[in-house]
């Protein structure tokens, strides 16, 4: 429940920051083709959705307590590698997409025509 309280405070806008950040994530890698976990040669698709997933349930279920809390934090920093290492190298091999269709359109093998 929540209370006139919990709206006024910081602390609990930033809990609900990071898991909405979390959840994004966690749909993001979903999103994502498998085959281009691998030629990015990062860790597999599965990997990720254990992690960003089993973090996310945690916040979820217990609440995220960035302060006090060593799961929300590990889970963040997840969150934040996948943000910024696997997923522009994915991205960068799918043209931006995430679904079954790679690359962009009109594209040879020497750049867009």
């Amino acid at each position: 429940m929540i209370t006139y309280f919990d709206v006024l405070n910081p602390f609990w806008w930033l809990s609900v920051g990071i898991t909405l950040f979390q959840a994004f994530v966690f749909v993001d890698a979903a999103t994502r083709r498998e085959d281009a976990y691998r030629a990015a040669d990062k860790k597999t698709k599965g990997f990720w959705l254990v992690l960003l997933g089993v973090a996310l349930g945690i916040d979820l279920i217990f609440g995220a307590n960035f302060i006090g809390s060593f799961l929300t934090l590990a889970g963040l920093v997840a969150a934040i590698v996948y943000m910024v290492d696997v997923r522009p190298a994915i991205r960068a091999l799918t043209g931006g997409r995430g679904g079954k269709g790679g690359g962009s359109r009109n594209t040879g093998p020497y750049g867009p025509w």
